[in-house]
């Protein structure tokens, strides 16, 4: 007597499968990276080249978040960048256990005036910021959100990608400016002359 054959899987149920492993692991490198992700970073996770496919899923996944009733959720950002987050409702609730922030008030003025001013000249950060403001500039470069590059006998400041990324906001430096003037709530330029000593 022949051994019956065990059919073979659909190709239809294969494709699903397979669909649902790429959505998994992009789930999983949104949730793991706790920043945006760029497309061809995410492709690279699930091993294509195509960023049309990438998208498509991405976006799908974002739909099937969307449609959950979930603390979390998945934003499609400029400069096609994904990122999952915990929604702003649920953030005053839980706050308190998050772990230590990166940055306190000071360093963090610092940054956001670097950012908003870039390209700027040390010299310039300091008129500003006043002299404590070197061991901030140097801890900064360290957590890899400015870089310092010699221009004669001053440095110049920028923010890094990963400046970026960490604070979702767009790598186009116009369009970064844009949207921190959204966050510090002004349609005018600061006051240069303002020395903060935090």
């Amino acid at each position: 007597m022949k051994e019956m054959e065990k059919p073979s899987p659909e190709p239809a149920s294969l494709e699903t499968k397979k669909q649902r492993r790429r959505l998994a692991l992009i789930e999983a490198a949104l949730y793991v990276a706790g920043r945006p992700l760029s497309l061809k970073a995410l492709a690279s996770v699930i091993r294509t080249r195509s960023k049309k496919l990438t998208q498509r899923l991405a976006r799908t996944l974002k739909e099937d978040y969307d449609s959950r009733n979930t603390s979390l959720e998945i934003l499609e950002l400029a400069d096609e960048r994904f990122v999952m987050q915990l929604k702003a409702k649920y953030s005053p609730r839980v706050q308190k256990l998050a772990i230590r922030p990166l940055l306190t008030i000071g360093p963090l003025k610092t940054l956001s005036y670097v950012a908003y001013r870039q390209p700027v000249p040390q010299k310039q950060v300091l008129d500003v910021r006043g002299h404590h403001v070197y061991g901030q500039l140097k801890q900064l470069e360290e957590l890899g959100l400015i870089t310092r590059e010699r221009a004669g006998r001053t440095k110049i400041i920028r923010t890094t990608p990963f400046f970026a990324d960490y604070f979702g906001l767009s790598h186009d430096l116009r369009a970064m400016k844009r949207q921190l003037k959204k966050v510090f709530g002004f349609e005018h330029k600061p006051k240069e002359k303002e020395k903060e000593k935090e």
